[in-house]
């Protein structure tokens, strides 16, 4: 497959991405990926805001890890100081939506 991944310069100059583990800051690259795709796509909420499915099976095959590891990183995202993904559960055996948010750059 041809292509690449980008990782904001953020992710490894500011101070509040410095705790970050390096496989959450993959992990975020491939959803800042297909946040990309889903703008393209149109998929908006009521309030407009661009959102991803991205489900712990997926992260499993891209990381190649097991299904705790995913949760861990998912929730190293989602740590209040950082404030880079949020999930919303859609309830029982339906994906969670995810906003992926930009990094903070000041």
């Amino acid at each position: 497959m041809d292509g690449y991944y980008q990782m904001p310069k953020a992710l490894i100059y500011q101070e509040r991405y410095k705790g970050l583990s390096t496989e959450a800051k993959v992990l975020y690259c491939f959803m800042l990926d297909r946040r990309s795709l889903s703008a393209k796509n149109g998929w908006k909420d009521e309030r407009g805001r661009t959102y991803i499915y991205f489900t712990v099976e997926e992260a499993m095959e891209l990381l190649r890890c097991h299904s705790q590891k995913v949760t861990k990183l998912m929730k190293e995202l989602e740590d209040e100081m950082v404030a880079l993904i949020f999930r919303k559960n859609k309830g029982q055996g339906r994906p969670s939506i995810i906003y992926v948010d930009l990094p903070v750059t000041v």
